[in-house]
C-alpha cells in the first residue's frame, strides 16, 4: 500500500472529525466485496443486452444505451431489481469495514452518491438514529416534502445521510445514464438550493472525505465540477480522496510518475490523495484514532 498522506495530514483529518467539521463522502468503491461494482454491472448488461461499442465496462454509457434500446426507466428499473435484495440483505463485519468505521465517527452528515442503504444500516448498528434524504434534481421529485421543511438538524444523534444521486426505494431519483449526469450538473448549476443549505454548508465549512471513488471515474471528475462553488478555498479546508494506485503495467517507475502528477492535479484543487483501498484506508484511520 502506498500513501501520499503526511503524518500532519492525519493528525488534521483526525482533528476535523473529533470537531465534527469531516464530512465523509461514499463513492460505489466502498462497497468492495459487498455489492457488484459498476464495471461488473455494465459487461453483464453488455453481454446480456448486446450493446455494440467497445466501453462495455462503462456503467453510465450502457445504462444510457438501455435507455435508449429500451424505456428511459428500464436501466434503473434493472439495477434495483440487480441491487435492491443484495444490499438489504448484506452484512457488514469487521472492525476496518469502512461503513462500519466511518458510522463510529461522531458527525453529523454522510454524503453518498450510492443508491444502497448500507450507510444508514451501519449508523443504526451504532445505536444511531439516521435520517434519509435525496437530492431533489429532477421535476418528479421536487414536489415532495423534506426532512428540513419540519426543522430537522443532523446532529451526531441523528445524522443525515444524504443520497446524492438517489436510492433505490425511489428509482425516480436515480442518477444512472449519460443523459441524468448532464441534467443532474445542468440543474445543480442552475438551482443550487437542490442541495439542502446545511448540505452546502458541510461542503463549504468542513474536509470531505471523500473515499470508494477513482480517478478515472468519469462520473468522479462530474462531481467534482457540480461541488466546486461549494468547496470554497478560501475556508482553508483541506479535502482527502482515498483512491486506489493506478493501474500501470510498464513499470514501477512510471506508475510512481503516474501517481506524482495525478496528486498534483487534485493537490491544486486541496483534494490530498491516500493511494489505497477503502478498508485499508479504514484500518489505518482506526489505528490513528
Amino acid at each position: 500500500m502506498t500513501t501520499s498522506l503526511t503524518d500532519k495530514d492525519w493528525s488534521s483529518l483526525i482533528s476535523a472529525i473529533k470537531s465534527q467539521r469531516c464530512t465523509p463522502f461514499l463513492g460505489a468503491g466502498i462497497n468492495a466485496g459487498i455489492l457488484p461494482l459498476g464495471r461488473d454491472i455494465a459487461t453483464r448488461w453488455a453481454t446480456q443486452y448486446d450493446y455494440p461499442l467497445l466501453d462495455s465496462d462503462n456503467l453510465i454509457r450502457v445504462a444510457q444505451f438501455l435507455a435508449v434500446e429500451h424505456y428511459p426507466m428500464f436501466p434503473k428499473d434493472e439495477i434495483v431489481r440487480l441491487l435492491g435484495d443484495i444490499a438489504s440483505s448484506s452484512r457488514l463485519s469487521g472492525e476496518d469495514e469502512p461503513h462500519r468505521l466511518l458510522a463510529s465517527l461522531p458527525l453529523p452528515i454522510y454524503l453518498t452518491t450510492n443508491y444502497d442503504n448500507l450507510m444508514t444500516v451501519a449508523l443504526q448498528g451504532k445505536f444511531r438514529d439516521p435520517k434519509r434524504e435525496v437530492c431533489r434534481w429532477n421535476t418528479l421529485l421536487r414536489d415532495e416534502a423534506t426532512r428540513f421543511d419540519s426543522g430537522y438538524e443532523p446532529n451526531p444523534a441523528n445524522p443525515l445521510v444524504f443520497h446524492l444521486h438517489g436510492y433505490l426505494e425511489l428509482p425516480a431519483s436515480i442518477v444512472l445514464t449519460e443523459d441524468d449526469y448532464f441534467d443532474f450538473l445542468v440543474n445543480i448549476s442552475r438551482e443550487p438550493l437542490l442541495l439542502p443549505k446545511r448540505v452546502q454548508k458541510a461542503l463549504t465549512e468542513t474536509s470531505v472525505l471523500f473515499i470508494g471513488y477513482g480517478l478515472a471515474d468519469w462520473n468522479f471528475r462530474v462531481l467534482l465540477q457540480g461541488l466546486s462553488r461549494f468547496m470554497e478555498k478560501g475556508l482553508g479546508r483541506r479535502h482527502i480522496a482515498v483512491m486506489t494506485a493506478p493501474d500501470i503495467k510498464d513499470s514501477e517507475s512510471r506508475q510512481a510518475k503516474v501517481q506524482a502528477y495525478l496528486s498534483a492535479y487534485y493537490e491544486k484543487i486541496d483534494v490530498q490523495v491516500f493511494w489505497g483501498t477503502a478498508r485499508e484506508f479504514c484500518s489505518e484511520l482506526s489505528k490513528r484514532l
